[in-house]
């Protein structure tokens, strides 16, 4: 014999865990989409590597772009780390981008910031004739 009111109880219930998904849903959706950015600096002086073979269609076109895209191992205390750049001939650097994600942030949480995804891309500085 059911209990008075336990069908609305139940249906409630249903209600609440499912408005309880959808806002879960939500902010999975707006945190991956927020999650991911990269941020570009670029110098005012000096004209970057040409590439006329390049086919890019991007930022980047006309230009050599060097990309740099691997898993850094860091100690968990350490505060920086430095990667030597050895391609550049005129010694300067005309565009560098730095790109996180998604997988980038998981990866470091998961290790608790021992290993972390490094994305960059530069493009050198023309080297004078």
């Amino acid at each position: 014999m059911p209990v008075p009111g336990s069908t609305q109880k139940t249906n409630d219930m249903k209600r609440i865990i499912l408005a309880g998904c959808v806002v879960f849903g939500i902010l999975s959706i707006l945190m991956m989409s927020a999650s991911c950015y990269s941020v570009r600096i670029k110098t005012v002086n000096g004209v970057g590597m040409p590439d006329p073979v390049s086919d890019r269609t991007d930022y980047y076109r006309n230009l050599q772009v060097i990309e740099i895209d691997t898993v850094i191992k860091i100690g968990a205390l350490d505060k920086d780390f430095t990667y030597l750049i050895k391609d550049c001939e005129s010694g300067g650097l005309h565009i560098v981008e730095y790109r996180n994600t998604l997988g980038g942030i998981l990866l470091s949480a998961v290790t608790f910031g021992r290993k972390r995804k490094v994305n960059i891309k530069y493009v050198c500085i023309k080297t004078p004739n």
